[in-house]
Formats: C-alpha cells, structure tokens, sequence
C-alpha cells in the first residue's frame, strides 16, 4: 500500500440521453403463465428438480412471499428484538420495523466500521499508510458524522421499500438457491452485479455532469476533496437524496435478474463497509478494484474514476485514471 497526492479540483460537464422502456402483459395472459407455471413448478420439482426445473426457474423463478416475510421477521427480532424491550417495537407495523430495523443495523455498522478502520489506520498504523500530514482532523469526521446521521434515516428508506415490494412478490427475488441451484444462483448473481455496477457508475457520473444535481445533491459530499479531510467517515457523508439516487440501481436490479433476497440484503450492507474503504486514502493495488487510491482521485479531480466496486466501467467509457500513473507524475 502507498499513499496518493493528487492535483487541485477540476470540473467538467457533460450530457447523456435516457431511454425509459415501458412493458406491460395482458392480466389473462399473465394468470395462465402463472397457472401453468405453477403446476410445471411441482411437477420438475418432484420428477427431476436438476434438470428442466432449474433451466425454467432460472428464467421464471417461483414466488414464495411468506418465506420472505417470515425472513423479515426473523431479521426484526434479531436485532430489534436483542436491542430494544418487546413493548416498544412488537405492535409497530410489520414495515416500521423492518425501517426500525435498518435504521439501527445501518448505524451500528457505520460507527463500528468507520471506528475500527480510524483506529487502525490512525492510531495503530500512524505514519505507515497515511502521513501525519494526511490524517483527518477530529473537526473534519465530526462533520462528517454529522451529514451522515442527518441522511440515515432516509437511506434506510431505500432497502425498506425493496423489502416491501419483494414481501409482495413484486420482484424477480427467491428465497432459497435451491430454487434454482447453484450454478444459476452464480450467474445471476453476475448479472445483479454488473447492472449495479452500470447504474452506480452512470448515476454517479451524472450527478457531476448534470449542474443542479452536483450543486444542489453532490457537492455536499465533495467538500471532502483532500487527504485530510477524507475519512472513512466521509462514505454515507452525501445528501440523502444523493445517497439513495446511487444505491437505486440495487433495487432496479431485483425487478431484471432472479435475485436471492438474503444475497440482496447483505450487498446493501457490505456497501457501508466497501464506502468506508475507499475514503481512506489508501491504494490497495488490487486490480480491477475501485479502491481507496481510484476513489481518491475522483476526490480532487471531479471527473475520474466514477466506478464503484471495480475499474471496468470507467475504462469503457474513458473515465479512467490510475493511482500509479498519477504518483509517478507527482515524483
């Protein structure tokens, strides 16, 4: 690992068409697929469940809402359940608590990440990764708790809702991947992959591009544009709407690729672990990772480096700058 110096901010603007496509399906049409559906379900599940049954559930997978519900709930108790008395959550509708829930997940995870990593790199590891010059004062991560928790609660309204419409079999979600198997869970995780990493890096990018987004949503988060005044902290430091705009692409996924719903919410989770990581300023030199040395640069350029888990979108599209080319300028 090593660190990174970059150049001052720079702004460039650009734009984009967006095509929205709308499909619909006849009501008696859609009731006779699924009529027929369901019997062709039962029957490959009981003949030869590793055959035909996987091909078909791959492309059509089965609704099950109340595993789903049964899973929320399981989730609500964990963590509601060990945090807070019954009395104060058990007669909230089943959706409050599953908002409740988030709330308190989220949080607890942000604090602890963001902590443990500060610690580490800070303290544990002063001087090795990030020059005393380079640490964050105390003032810069207050501040940028403080933007953070003023989002919370409206980000969490995000993952609230996908577990309303999946609760409702308004998604392509399944419970279980023996569903579908393995070799199809796989594959469709892929797919889910790539379209977040499509959507995050052209939502991203757009709210440069397009000015009353980047002055009214995005610049909150870009007064962090230097090595010591990003943090880990400075991951969820966006304005709430900003927030929710880039995590979109997660839920829009749900309704295009057979998704396992479990799989689905721990994503959204890693995703406060992963911001955390890449604002700290350190270059992890894993390629093809969007880590903290890409991201760093995006910080103090304004027009690179767009991607959120790996480098491919941006060198697709010509967004591309890496960390070592720019060091070796710098020296």
């Amino acid at each position: 690992m090593q660190n990174i110096l970059y150049n001052k901010p720079a702004a460039e603007s650009q734009k984009t068409q967006h095509n929205n496509i709308n499909t619909s399906c006849p009501l008696a049409f859609t009731y006779i697929a699924y009529l027929s559906y369901s019997q062709l379900h039962t029957h490959f599940k009981k003949k030869n469940p590793s055959s035909l049954a996987g091909i078909f559930l791959f492309f059509f997978p089965m609704d099950d809402t109340n595993l789903f519900v049964k899973e929320t709930s399981f989730y609500n108790q964990i963590v509601l359940g060990s945090l807070l008395p019954e009395n104060m959550w058990a007669p909230l509708p089943h959706v409050v608590q599953g908002w409740l829930r988030i709330y308190i997940a989220a949080t607890l995870l942000y604090f602890v990440s963001g902590a443990a990593w500060c610690f580490y790199i800070y303290h544990l590891k002063r001087n090795v990764y990030v020059p005393k010059d380079a640490i964050p004062s105390r003032k810069a991560m207050y501040l940028q708790i403080y933007v953070a928790m003023k989002a919370m609660p409206w980000y969490c309204a995000l993952p609230t809702i996908s577990e309303y419409m999946v609760e409702h079999g308004w998604t392509r979600c399944y419970a279980q991947i023996s569903d579908i198997g393995w070799a199809s869970y796989i594959w469709n995780l892929g797919l889910y992959l790539v379209i977040v990493e499509f959507g995050i890096y052209w939502m991203h990018r757009e709210l440069h591009d397009i000015k009353p987004l980047y002055k009214y949503l995005h610049a909150t988060h870009h007064i962090y544009n230097k090595q010591n005044t990003l943090s880990p902290f400075a991951g969820l430091a966006f304005h709430p709407l900003d927030g929710i705009l880039q995590a979109v692409p997660h839920l829009i996924a749900l309704f295009l690729v057979p998704t396992h719903f479990t799989t689905h919410i721990v994503l959204l989770f890693l995703e406060a672990i992963w911001t955390a990581n890449i604002h700290d300023c350190i270059h992890g030199k894993l390629w093809p990772v969007m880590g903290a040395g890409y991201h760093t640069i995006h910080h103090t350029t304004y027009r690179h480096n767009y991607g959120h888990y790996t480098v491919w979108m941006d060198w697709m599209f010509g967004t591309l700058r890496d960390p070592l080319e720019e060091e070796a300028k710098n020296i």
